[in-house]
């Protein structure tokens, strides 16, 4: 099968448009670039398909080397046969290719080896036979220095016929079938950790069974988690008699009771030896695996929301990391992020340096023009929220908290070592945090995803595939927005398409050396950037005040001649036709299509010329929590609080409602109807108004609905 049919075969896609879309993916273009620049060759098809054929693709690729290999493996041992090579190719099941595998496979010493070398092979075939009445007879001319008796004749006989029965496929597949519907997850609890005050999280799982198939991603994921700290113990369990008879069915061909005797005792222990723990586990891998698909999925999302949260801009921030002992770390940015000034307040206990507290931040904002300040959300938050409120400035200044989580892990990493080599990781953590205020994208791609904190399991999940999933988000969304070339970091700019770490860094000491660049055609002079590199990025890159009046919009350069002669068409100078929408509106763009241009790309440089390189983010604006909640201890049942969705996961999602313990919206308590899809009711920063269900003091857990 083509690489081509064997993804049409599991996408609602044309396979013109795979064959396409594989193309260009194979000539190094990236998902972003084929999505927004190649929309004729696939058929308009978004980040989304095209990500599901990149996936697809790799799984073609995973199936064709591992069949590749089987068959050196069989051929090495002689046994390949063209029938058995035709079937191993023909197959797109990595499963149905192992089990084809299984009797060729290498294996250690097993109770059938040994069989077979004392030579009680041939007793096993008349067994399976199922014809011999005399078979403890038969079994007598077994006997050598190695098997002492008939039994044990019998036994060996039994040994191989388990290997035999382990093997084959059909006996494989139909105990499957019985796991795909009734198999059971059970969790016991190890009776010395029962009382173990790390396992109490657990404890709904210390006597827990539900059928495999119904177990959310995220309750598989909690009780594998607990048998991976030792907490629980966990098995995956069929009913064994139905399993028995199936394999029976399979196995027994007549009644003739000295050989079928025998050989339900072998299909019993291979059922229990080899086969049930073979398939357990795969049973067990199979719904891991969706689990895992589930929780990316989530975090995934979760992490686009976060990245496209809105940015205030270029603006004078003060950004203040709250402490109680060790004081707040204040730190003033200007409007392109650099640090001006760092200092500590002691304004809380057991200091209480209030006044002077005061006296600083009034000081620091007038001497600096700040115009916004940014808190960070962990301890002493709401403390120093209420304190900065109370200061009477000269003038109007917004105040926001922002999610610092994430914030340590960059404050001691290589980037930010790099960034500020003369201040400590006190500083650096206040400087991010004021810096995802002005725009959290350009922040956040400096932190690894997994740690920012929108996670559901993510350190519990296939970390490869949570790497490559994070990765493409993160992507998508600089691309998405687009990025300044002049003013982003190295970091940022890696994630451009096309560019890359070391061309990132190549672009950063470009500019270092030669100053902004005033065209996109300045990229072609950076050291190794070459004209594939540039065909993928230019386009994301922006230059403000550019020499050519489309360097600062999404149009890819390849247009520009094609835009030029539209302007000249409409009697309207190229730099008067951006933002005209009278001129822009007598375009017909019928005039311009040609094979590789079609009405997809010619609308998208018409939406660009009338709102060029806009940013499709919100701008942030400011959100107060209620003020006389400041501990768990201030909420009661009933009450109606402002809140910030700040974690979304399959079964609900967490709100900040201004404490140090976020609520939980229960999937059921989001609407007055079946919801499946938590996304589709909330997203992350959301602003609600929520109501307290349930508090529970000792533990320490908030219950909250959106339903009135």
């Amino acid at each position: 099968m083509h690489i081509v049919s064997f993804i049409a075969k599991q996408l609602p896609i044309a396979e013109k448009q795979i064959a396409n879309t594989i193309k260009l993916l194979e000539e190094g273009a990236t998902i972003p670039f084929i999505s927004r620049y190649r929309k004729e060759m696939t058929g308009d098809l978004d980040e989304v398909a095209i990500g599901e054929i990149v996936k697809r693709k790799e799984s073609f690729e995973t199936i064709e080397k591992r069949k590749e290999s089987i068959i050196g493996a069989i051929g090495e041992q002689g046994a390949l046969t063209p029938d058995l090579e035709t079937r191993i190719r023909a197959s797109f099941s990595l499963t149905e290719i192992e089990d084809i595998y299984l009797p060729y496979k290498k294996k250690r010493k097993t109770k059938a080896t040994v069989a077979k070398e004392n030579g009680l092979e041939p007793l096993a075939k008349i067994l399976m036979e199922q014809r011999e009445e005399e078979i403890v007879f038969v079994a007598s001319k077994y006997i050598n220095e190695q098997v002492a008796t008939e039994e044990e004749a019998l036994q060996g006989a039994r040994d191989i016929i388990a290997e035999w029965v382990n093997e084959n496929e059909v006996v494989r597949n139909k105990l499957r079938k019985i796991y795909k519907r009734k198999a059971a997850i059970t969790a016991k609890v190890i009776k010395t950790k029962k009382e173990e005050e790390d396992a109490q999280k657990y404890k709904q799982y210390f006597d827990w069974e539900e059928p495999l198939h119904k177990c959310p991603s995220h309750r598989l994921l909690a009780i594998l988690r607990a048998e991976k700290e030792k907490v629980v113990r966990v098995k995956i369990g069929i009913p064994e008699e139905e399993a028995l008879d199936c394999i029976d069915d399979v196995v027994i061909k007549t009644n003739v009771e000295a050989c079928t005797d025998q050989i339900f005792l072998a299909t019993e222990d291979a059922y229990k030896r080899l086969l049930a723990p073979a398939l357990a586990t795969e049973a067990l891998n199979e719904a891991k695996t969706r689990a895992d698909d589930d929780a990316i999925s989530v975090f995934a999302e979760n992490l686009k929301q976060l990245l496209l949260a809105s940015p205030l801009g270029q603006k004078r921030i003060l950004a203040i990391d709250p402490g109680f002992k060790s004081g707040c770390k204040v730190v003033c940015l200007d409007k392109h992020g650099d640090l001006l000034h760092n200092e500590n307040i002691y304004p809380h206990p057991p200091q209480r340096e209030t006044t002077n507290a005061i006296k600083k931040i009034k000081s620091l904002v007038n001497a600096y023009k700040t115009e916004a300040i940014a808190i960070g959300n962990g301890t002493a938050a709401r403390e120093t929220e209420f304190f900065i409120k109370k200061i009477p400035f000269d003038k109007s200044i917004q105040v926001f908290m922002v999610n610092e989580s994430g914030a340590s892990v960059y404050s001691a990493s290589k980037i930010a070592r790099a960034e500020f080599p003369d201040y400590d990781v006190t500083v650096r953590g206040s400087v991010s945090i004021g810096r995802r205020l002005a725009d959290p994208l350009a922040e956040l791609v400096k932190i690894d995803p997994k740690s920012i904190g929108v996670g559901q399991y993510q350190h519990d999940v296939d970390q490869t595939k949570l790497k490559n999933e994070l990765d493409s988000v993160v992507m998508s969304c600089v691309n998405k927005v687009g990025i300044n070339v002049n003013t982003a970091s190295a970091p940022l700019l890696s994630y451009v398409s096309g560019i890359g770490e070391k061309l990132a860094e190549n672009i950063v000491a470009f500019r270092s050396e030669h100053g902004a660049l005033t065209s996109r055609n300045d990229l072609k002079k950076v050291p190794r950037l070459g004209g594939k590199a540039f065909e993928q990025a230019a386009a994301f890159l922006r230059i403000t005040n550019p020499e050519h009046p489309l360097d600062n919009s999404a149009v890819h350069p390849e247009r520009y001649a094609l835009v030029s002669k539209m302007a000249k068409d409409v009697g309207t100078p190229l730099k008067d036709l951006i933002g005209n929408k009278q001129a822009i509106a007598d375009i017909k763009l019928k005039n311009y299509m040609s094979d590789d241009v079609g009405l997809p790309t010619l609308t998208d440089i018409i939406k660009e010329l009338e709102k060029p390189g806009v940013d499709p983010r919100k701008t942030a604006s400011v959100f107060e929590f209620d003020p006389n909640v400041k501990e768990i201890s201030d909420i009661s049942i009933g009450m109606k609080l402002p809140g910030i969705v700040n974690n979304i996961t399959n079964f609900g999602c967490f709100v900040d409602i201004g404490i140090k313990e976020s609520g939980l919206i229960h999937i059921s308590k989001l609407a007055n109807e079946y919801i499946s899809d938590v996304n589709s009711i909330v997203k992350l920063n959301q602003q609600l108004i929520v109501t307290v269900i349930d508090v529970d003091m000792e533990r320490k857990r908030i219950q909250l609905s959106l339903i009135d």
